[in-house]
């Protein structure tokens, strides 16, 4: 061998080995993960693409890692990438690409949940509608039709995230994949089908061959070697754990909130309840927690599931907009550090579990006394004294204190250390005045006017083919003389207008829990032929259960009652268009509004569904935009030709309030100025002169710690807590709990409106001063705090002049506003 020879050889082999230094080798045992042969806890957090914009991603991601995530959980959404069979777009918001390739960039994991049935509360839970025309199809079971489309669509995600070396095989960040979701759920209805059929999906996935471990969720039964893992709110109560062994305890779907519908209030759920949970799983041997979701973000255009409303998981520890979402944020930050603190005891493969009480019970880790951790839960409602290891601890109402050392309390789940803040909407744009606005009235199609006849009532989605929410159905008679009479229609679906020879009679609806509905209305019946026209509207395709494919959407029955007799209309001659005009011309888009003749705003309204068009500036600044659609009743907006999503502020929920009323505007949709807003409005009621473009900021802070909570665990990590110089000083300041305040987008805090040091009444949200108050604390705050972007204050009698309750136990409260 030459020289030259052997110099290419080595460089051969050094590439070799530096590619392979990329790549990571990802298994399991029972206890977690192993990547690259290490052990891992790990956070996740899901952030779905198609709900925001590439703009927002790098923020998202980042305020993710700074919440101590390690991983990025995302469905893959088929529909939106395959609208029509065999054309393919990953453009725009669809990229999933650039999106695993920025969570990269940012040093974490991926978690990628193919599917391709997601639910997720999306149209048609993610499968393109096409599927539904497949012949012989039977989703989600041992169908063949089913089973060729499920593995061509799934072995071309793999093959595009093999082409960009995206799996951790190949040096990329995709660690963990998920195939089919929450199939347990339905699994009954197909019984012996059913089990063949997940088996299949599991072989088929591992036959894909990603070099990832595999996981189903919601499924008991998952074959080897796919993992079975859990969703739902308390998975550290409700998992009956893996279904081998040899399999870690995953938690998938961990929900922050809930999704809403219309009609409904939304579910808060506590940060203290979820770190409960997450920190109860732990202690149980769970090692993958992902929040569901983290950011929820904005169901665009017509993607919502059936009555869910336009914004997703708002209460998510990242808003729909992508503010934090405090305490949430900032409390779960802090567990996920503590259990950090704890991750070598933790994975070091011995626990045992002590009893400390009726309802308190120690888990402790580690095999050494230096290497040791304990998690100590109290499943009271009451606070409890324990003992562990010859000290006592007073265990707060349902929590767990983590003992990072077996001895000292890093972090309890019912003690919030984070700030609280306050969320607020500014008008920045009125379109309060007449000539900001024109409109354009769709007219109602008589039965001569349509192109789809049928001798009987069609039904809704086979004939829309989901290109449109509204249905026109019309069909014609003759009346011997001008009588009044009823009109009833039983319609199964969600929403139906009435119209009878061209005017407008009246509108009912269903709900999310009820689709059947009836339309009962009074009608003048003219002397010769008569038009009935009845436009049922959709607000969203069906996203879960069994035979999502045999759904059934329309009017089920439509008959006539003079007061005599009845005349039916099922067997009728009956005549279709889809959609509406305004849609064929796309007047949403400067190009289509062209084509239609606009005219002055009108204040009085005899009919429904008009169009209304104006312009706007874009606000400055950066905070993120909201369109204020409060004096609306029910439609579709779009900004510059991007629908915004669905609305229907008329739907109330059982307090009287709408379920949503601002609907954001990403600022990568705007132009500086003379933006293009038209909605869609399918009510007289609304009112446009309302509409305003808003700003959405966090205007206010909280901070409520009392000396009893542990010290922020962020602080116990600093890097300048073991200097030399400062040790002391530094370690005696860091140990004690505080109140950390922080405005947000380089606001300052600009006014401390309430401080009080000693026995607080109250919370953030209502306060007095206690019987016990430092009349320091005012100035102490102020000095610390104001026109500064963030400050820490010590609970701490010498920080505040002295101690004159030396009994009671001390808080401190702060409230302050950020401009």
């Amino acid at each position: 061998m030459t020289i030259s020879q052997y110099s290419l050889v080595l460089f051969i082999l050094i590439v070799a080995v530096i590619v392979a230094g990329d790549a990571a080798n990802v298994t399991y045992d029972g206890r977690s993960l192993i990547i690259d042969g290490k052990h891992k806890i790990l956070f996740s957090g899901s952030i779905h693409y198609t709900r925001s914009t590439p703009q927002m991603w790098p923020s998202l991601i980042e305020k993710a890692k700074s919440g101590g995530l390690d991983v990025i959980d995302t469905y893959v959404f088929w529909n939106i990438h395959e609208p029509q069979q065999g054309q393919f777009d990953f453009s725009g918001r669809r990229d999933i690409v650039k999106f695993i390739k920025e969570i990269q960039a940012h040093g974490l994991y991926v978690c990628l949940r193919i599917g391709p049935f997601i639910q997720g509360e999306w149209s048609y839970g993610g499968l393109p509608f096409w599927l539904h025309n497949v012949k012989g199809i039977v989703f989600r079971t041992d169908n063949e039709p089913f089973k060729y489309h499920m593995k061509r669509y799934a072995q071309m995600i793999v093959k595009l995230m093999k082409s960009e070396k995206l799996y951790a095989s190949q040096g990329g960040p995709i660690i963990l994949s998920q195939i089919e979701n929450e199939y347990g759920m339905i699994a009954r209805a197909f019984r012996q089908d059913g089990k063949s059929y997940v088996k299949w999906a599991a072989e088929m996935a591992v036959e894909l061959e990603t070099g990832v471990p595999w996981v189903m969720c919601k499924q008991d039964d998952a074959p080897d070697p796919v993992i079975n893992a859990c969703n739902g709110r308390k998975c550290g109560e409700t998992f009956q754990g893996p279904n081998s062994p040899n399999k870690p305890a995953i938690w998938t779907e961990n929900w922050t909130s809930f999704y809403q519908t219309y009609g409904d209030e939304p579910l808060i759920r506590s940060a203290e309840d979820i770190a409960f949970q997450v920190a109860l799983f732990i202690a149980k041997n769970g090692s993958f927690v992902n929040y569901y979701t983290y950011h929820g973000g904005t169901n665009f255009g017509r993607n919502a599931s059936q009555f869910v409303i336009t914004s997703y998981y708002d209460q998510a520890p990242l808003d729909e907009y992508g503010l934090l979402r405090q305490p949430k944020w900032g409390h779960l930050k802090e567990l996920h550090a503590a259990v950090k603190l704890c991750e070598k005891p933790l994975l070091s493969g011995l626990q045992t579990t002590i009893s400390l009480g009726k309802l308190q019970t120690a888990f402790v880790f580690g095999k050494k006394a230096n290497l040791c951790a304990a998690l100590l839960v109290n499943q009271d409602d009451c606070e409890a004294t324990v003992q562990f290891r010859n000290s006592s601890y007073l265990l707060s109402p349902k929590s767990i204190s983590v003992l990072q050392d077996c001895k000292n309390v890093a972090f309890n789940t019912a003690k919030v250390n984070a700030q609280y803040s306050t969320r607020t909407r500014e008008p920045r744009q009125k379109l309060s005045s007449p000539h900001m606005w024109e409109e354009f009235t769709e007219t109602v199609p008589s039965f001569s006017e349509t192109s789809i006849r049928s001798e009987s009532l069609l039904e809704h989605m086979n004939t829309t083919q989901d290109t449109s929410d509204y249905l026109w159905q019309t069909t014609r008679f003759q009346q011997p003389e001008g009588a009044q009479s009823v009109l009833k229609v039983n319609h199964l679906g969600h929403v139906l207008h009435g119209f009878v020879n061209g005017k407008f009679i009246g509108s009912t609806h269903g709900t999310f829990k009820a689709h059947r509905f009836l339309l009962e209305k009074n009608v003048s019946l003219n002397n010769g032929t008569n038009n009935i026209a009845l436009l049922s509207v959709m607000v969203g395709l069906p996203n879960s259960g069994a035979h999502l494919e045999r759904r059934v959407v329309g009017s089920r029955s439509v008959k006539i009652w003079n007061g005599k007799h009845s005349l039916y209309f099922n067997n009728y001659s009956w005549g279709y268009q889809v959609g509406l005009q305004g849609e064929k011309f796309h007047v949403y888009t400067e190009n289509g509004a062209a084509k239609v003749q606009w005219k002055k705003y009108r204040d009085s309204k005899s009919q429904p569904l008009t169009w209304y068009k104006a312009s706007f500036d874009t606000p400055d600044g950066t905070d993120p935009v909201a369109l204020n659609l409060g004096s609306m009743g029910k439609g579709e907006a779009w900004v510059n030709g991007q629908s915004i999503g669905r609305y229907w502020v008329s739907f109330h929920t059982s307090k009287g309030n709408p379920s949503q009323i601002w609907y954001h505007i990403p600022r990568s949709f705007l132009k500086p100025s003379s933006n293009l807003l038209v909605i869609l409005e399918e009510e007289r009621e609304g009112n446009p002169l309302g509409v305003t473009i808003d700003t959405v900021s966090v205007t206010e802070v909280c901070g409520h710690v009392s000396s009893s909570h542990p010290s922020p665990v962020i602080s116990q990590r600093r890097k300048g807590h073991n200097r030399k110089k400062q040790r002391h000083l530094k370690h005696q300041y860091d140990k004690r709990p505080k109140v950390q305040l922080q405005c947000p987008n380089g606001r300052k805090i600009s006014k401390v409106m309430f401080a009080s040091f000693g026995t607080p009444n109250g919370n953030c949200w209502s306060y007095s001063v206690g019987s016990c108050h430092s009349p320091k604390s005012l100035a102490v705050i102020q000095k610390a705090c104001l026109n500064k972007s963030k400050c820490s204050v010590p609970v701490w009698s010498k920080t505040f002049g002295g101690d004159s309750c030396p009994q009671a136990v001390k808080s401190l409260l702060v409230h302050a506003q950020c401009s």
